[in-house]
């Protein structure tokens, strides 16, 4: 099984480990991760404003270097899958942008959006399967974990098509397959503040402090996130250990440096 990979910048600089837990675990699974050669810095948050060209097009080049390759581009950063999806939806239905960037990319064949973004836990789920993976599991978890989906993994619903938005279900499976307990919580789904942490720190340990709250009170032992920023804001407080999805999958599969 092989895949294109985009890194992002998070998990090449702070998060390496998370990264480190994600390509050792693909390893162990026999799934071959190839990490884009010249990739860039995504932009981290997608523009809201259509006319806004030049902050998608890193996101284009990765785009068409995997569909060159003819691969699925895989992210394990939540932000970047984000940003990457909908760079790609766009170029499907925006004439203008399409042109734009294919002009000025200089690419001999136009792309439009042909290629295929999926999150690391989608690959593990559509791509691999859970039942297999449950099968290669030799450190069963046995404990109560709680999902914490954010904003960008499953929002807007019609660009993503991750999961349903309201009711999701995709970490749970994931966490159960890894032979844990899931804990379903009102607050799973609820923003944790997200960017607002760089000026309104306040507000945004309000915000997660409610998350965890309500995890905590439904029996959670620690909440399990994909996304990096998520993982940031939801330490602040520092009152339920605050895993990152790669973390308890490669402590699953028994690998050396999370058990030892």
């Amino acid at each position: 099984m092989k895949f294109s990979y985009y890194p992002g910048c998070t998990l090449k600089t702070k998060a390496q480990k998370l990264e480190k837990y994600g390509l050792d675990s693909a390893e162990v699974l026999g799934i071959d991760l190839i990490e884009q050669k010249e990739w860039q810095c995504c932009g981290a948050v997608y523009p809201l404003a259509s006319n806004e060209i030049a902050t998608r097009l890193s996101a284009v080049r990765s785009l068409v270097d995997a569909h060159t390759e003819k691969r699925k581009l895989v992210t394990i950063c939540t932000a970047c899958h984000h940003v990457l999806k909908r760079t790609n939806e766009d170029l499907k239905i925006d004439e203008n942008f399409r042109k734009k960037a294919n002009n000025y990319l200089e690419l001999e064949n136009t792309y439009s959006g042909e290629g295929e973004v999926i999150h690391y836990l989608e690959m593990l789920k559509n791509e691999f399967g859970f039942d297999k993976l449950k099968e290669k599991v030799v450190n069963p978890l046995n404990r109560k974990i709680g999902a914490y989906y954010g904003c960008m993994l499953l929002k807007p619903h019609k660009q993503m098509q991750v999961d349903d938005p309201e009711n999701p279900t995709i970490i749970e499976e994931f966490i159960e397959a890894l032979g844990g307990i899931p804990v379903v919580y009102p607050y799973r789904n609820e923003c944790c503040g997200a960017y607002l942490a760089v000026n309104n720190k306040e507000l945004t340990e309000k915000m997660s402090n409610n998350i965890i709250a309500s995890a905590i009170e439904n029996n959670a032992m620690e909440l399990v996130t994909a996304c990096p920023l998520c993982k940031y804001n939801l330490e602040l407080k520092n009152e339920l250990p605050i895993k990152y999805f790669t973390e308890i999958l490669a402590e699953a599969l028994g690998i050396e440096e999370i058990i030892g």
